[in-house]
Parts: structure tokens; C-alpha cells; sequence
């Protein structure tokens, strides 16, 4: 097994082992949000849920991504995952509104928690993202690096909750619960929206925000021997993986030559900007085009 499969596979099951780690102590916390009354609790119980799922679905997702591309799937099977994405979204959007509803209640009747239950939970919460954290901290691609992102900023609500019972400890303010319930589901709707966002804009092939089409075309256009360049298109397989197409008209003593070297520009520039997939057509007159002008052109 190659070096490179080998730290896939470890990726893998580093997002097997977070899993299950997470989905065990979603469902704990789910028990100890109701022994100890809390709904700041519960909340975090919610987010960490839709973690579960986000994660399970990653660990299926990154085994399906590597399958290389078929006659049904001719670029491979990377898109699976924005639909892992669109899906935890959903659960937590929807997990988020009957939290809501939960908690405003409590805000006009406190109830009383259990702070040590809340101070129980809040490190053992501390504890498990914290480990998941060290697992998939070493994480080469962007997929690893976000979901470590997002462990850390769990670490950081469980934090909160630690803060707020050691309060409830020695000050009897019952309203600090459903207040940091609201605050942590304002916090998870922010984030599931924000990355909705990308995601949709993905699905609709947008071109990705580190990619910009003006700066490849003018290097390419800055290469001997091209006369112009339309037809540009770049979108994104699942947010890493980059697609790009374009048509370059070519001087017309343009000679093979030229166009090896115009070819290793091209490879450079793409492995430069993260373009995977490269579909290039030349042309020798502006009006050889073999597709119609409309859509964006230079």
C-alpha cells in the first residue's frame, strides 16, 4: 500500500473512530440534558447530534470518494458529499427550531438545573471533542481540516457551558441556562447557514471563491503564440476537486512547439490553482468556434 493510501486509510478511520464517539455522547448528553433540566444541554446534545450525522456521513463518503470515476459517474463520486452537507444542514436547521421553542418558555419561567450535572457534562464534553480533535488534527485534505475546525469550536461551546455552571454553583440565576441555550442555537443556525450557503452555491456550480477566471485568463493570454480565450467555464466537483474548460485561439503560425509549451503553461497554472480536471480546445480562427457565443465570453 502506497504512502498515500495508507494516510488516507488512516483518515478514514480517524472519522470512523470521532463517529462513534460523538453519536455515544450526543445520546448521553440527550439523557443528561433531561436529569439535569437543562436545555443548554439539550441544545449542545442537538448540535452534537447533527455532528454525528455529519460526520457518519463523511466517513461512508470519504470510502465512496475513493472510487475512481465510471461510465455513470465519469468524474468520480466527489459530489456525494455536498449531499452529506445539504442533509446534516436540514437536521440541524430543523433540530435548532424545536429547541427554540423549548427554550423560550424557560425564559419566562426559569426552572432550576442541576449544576453539577451541567459541570459533569461540560467536561466530559471537553474530553471527547478534544480527542476527536487530536485524531483529526493531522488531516491532509480541506474536508479534515474543516470538520477539525469545527470540533474545536465544539470545545469552545462545552467551555461556555463549564463557565456557566460553576456560576449556577454559587449564585442561584436559573435564567443563565436558557439564555446560553439560545445563544449556543444562534451560534449552530449562523454556522449552518453560512455553510448552506457554499454549499448550494456548489451545487449550482458557482465558480469557487479561491479560483478566480479573469487572473487564469490573463496569464494564459500573456502566453506566446495565444491570440485569445473565450468559453472559460470553472466550477467545483465538491468544494477541493476543481473543474476547468476553456477555448484558446491560437496564432496562425502557431506551430506544435508552441503548443506543448502553451500545454505546460496550462498544467502549471492548474496544478497551481487546484484545477483537477482540464478540458482545453484550440482554435486557430476567433471564428472557429465549434460552440455558440452565448453564455460568458472574452
Amino acid at each position: 500500500m502506497s504512502k498515500e493510501n495508507l494516510h488516507k486509510h488512516k483518515e478514514i478511520s480517524n472519522l470512523r473512530l470521532v463517529f462513534f464517539l460523538n453519536l455515544l455522547f450526543a445520546l448521553a448528553e440527550i439523557i443528561g440534558g433531561m436529569w439535569t433540566n437543562s436545555v443548554a444541554i439539550l441544545a449542545d446534545a442537538l448540535h452534537d447530534l447533527g455532528d454525528s450525522i455529519t460526520l457518519g456521513l463523511s466517513w461512508q463518503l470519504e470510502r465512496i470518494a475513493q472510487r475512481k470515476g465510471d461510465l455513470r459517474y465519469s468524474y468520480g463520486y466527489q459530489r456525494y458529499s455536498l449531499l452529506g452537507a445539504v442533509v446534516s444542514a436540514i437536521v440541524l436547521v430543523v433540530g435548532s427550531v424545536f429547541m427554540v421553542l423549548a427554550t423560550v418558555p424557560r425564559l419566562i419561567h426559569p426552572e432550576p438545573s442541576d449544576a453539577r450535572g451541567m459541570l459533569l457534562f461540560a467536561l466530559t464534553g471537553i474530553l471527547v471533542n478534544g480527542i476527536a480533535v487530536l485524531r483529526l488534527r493531522e488531516g491532509k485534505t480541506m474536508h479534515a481540516r474543516v470538520i477539525t475546525w469545527h470540533l474545536l469550536e465544539d470545545v469552545l461551546g462545552w467551555l461556555a457551558v463549564l463557565i456557566v455552571s460553576l456560576f449556577l454553583l454559587s449564585a442561584d440565576i436559573q435564567i443563565l441556562d436558557p439564555i446560553l441555550s439560545l445563544l449556543i442555537t444562534a451560534y449552530v443556525l449562523f454556522n449552518v447557514f453560512r455553510n448552506l450557503k457554499k454549499t448550494l452555491a456548489l451545487f449550482l456550480q458557482a465558480v469557487p471563491d479561491e479560483v478566480e477566471i479573469k487572473h487564469i485568463e490573463q496569464e494564459l493570454l500573456q502566453t506566446p503564440k495565444v491570440k485569445g480565450i473565450h468559453h472559460t467555464h470553472i466550477w467545483s466537483l465538491d468544494g477541493q476537486h476543481h473543474v476547468l474548460t476553456t477555448h484558446i485561439v491560437l496564432n496562425e503560425n502557431a506551430k506544435k512547439e508552441d503548443i506543448r509549451n502553451i500545454k505546460s503553461v496550462i498544467r502549471d497554472l492548474t496544478q497551481r490553482c487546484g484545477l483537477e480536471h482540464t478540458t482545453v480546445e484550440f482554435e486557430y480562427l476567433e471564428g472557429d468556434c465549434s460552440m455558440s457565443k452565448k453564455g460568458r465570453d472574452m
